[in-house]
């Protein structure tokens, strides 16, 4: 099976994360951990990246990057392949160090973006490694560069993100007031911000339905002309359908209330699914339940009858 195509553009912002093989303890020692992060550095510096936020736990790590010239795959490749060489030379091993393709999220610039590095600073304590006391002191991370004030690696920044809470600026007043804020988000005080926390393990992208839709749309001719595979590309692929269901029901004068309310036979919820299959690559089954018409095989004897009697849909 061909590998899953990622999704690449100038500006993209990722939430990129995978673990040891079988689990290993891939950063479980200071050196480890150490020569990642001067990859990660040597990384930034050849492919143009912004770093927001890393976090290394023993067999995980995750990354928060903007890529301005679209090359997420080409800066991973080199990141993934140099560390594992460079890790087996040290160790005398050969082999795949870690168990699998990268995770790469997609993430929508502003608040979510706030939230992801967020999340990414919290990973130690989320996951049990230290206690959140012990957190602004955590090593291998970026919030410890950004809480005391150390000096940062090349491509590390927060003028992206830091201002979206609460306008926090990159002064040590406002860092300090940024751990407080960490405290409340790991202690669920703040229940606003800590519901933008959902989420972040799942999908294809991190963000709004509407910015997830503008992907979406944007990407639509990329998935008519490749065969895609996978979880996070079939949601990509339904968000596209959702964003023509969206142009339809305006069109029609109907809402969501209106698909809920009418029988799963009414000739406009018919016509629109009509449309649907004609122009989009919508299923039956998952226009049964978007549209309130029943299961799939029920919008196929509904469609089967419609076309029977009519020419044209909306």
């Amino acid at each position: 099976m061909a590998r899953k195509p990622r999704i690449e553009f100038p500006g993209a912002l990722y939430l990129v994360s995978n673990r040891g093989n079988y689990r290993r303890e891939v950063f479980g020692t200071a050196a480890a951990a150490q020569a990642f992060e001067t990859c990660v550095t040597e990384a930034c510096a050849q492919s143009g990246w912004h770093l927001h936020a890393w976090s290394l736990l023993p067999d995980q790590y995750f990354l928060v990057v903007g890529t301005p010239r679209g090359n997420l795959v080409a800066g991973m490749h080199w990141l993934q392949g140099t560390f594992a060489a460079r890790f087996n030379r040290q160790v005398g091993e050969q082999g795949h160090l870690f168990q699998s393709r990268y995770q790469a999220r997609l993430v929508e610039p502003g608040r979510t973006l706030a939230n992801v590095v967020s999340w990414v600073h919290l990973a130690p304590v989320r996951t049990g490694l230290v206690t959140l006391a012990q957190l602004p002191a955590f090593r291998w991370g970026s919030l410890r560069r950004f809480l005391r004030g150390e000096e940062r690696p090349m491509g590390l920044g927060c003028g992206e993100w830091l201002g979206q809470i609460r306008g926090y600026r990159d002064t040590p007043e406002d860092w300090a007031r940024y751990g407080e804020w960490l405290d409340c988000l790991a202690t669920d005080v703040d229940e606003q911000a800590f519901a933008g926390f959902a989420g972040m393990e799942r999908g294809w992208a991190i963000g709004s339905d509407g910015w997830r839709q503008g992907i979406a749309q944007a990407q639509a001719g990329r998935l008519r002309q490749q065969a895609l595979h996978g979880d996070d590309l079939a949601e990509l692929r339904e968000a596209v359908w959702e964003q023509a269901v969206a142009k339809l029901l305006e069109r029609a004068g109907k809402t969501d209330a209106d698909l809920r309310r009418d029988p799963r036979g009414a000739e406009w919820k018919l016509a629109l699914a009509e449309t649907l299959r004609r122009t989009t690559t919508a299923t039956n089954p998952w226009l049964g339940q978007r549209l309130h018409m029943g299961k799939g095989s029920t919008v196929s004897t509904y469609l089967a009858r419609y076309r029977a009697t009519h020419s044209s849909a909306l």
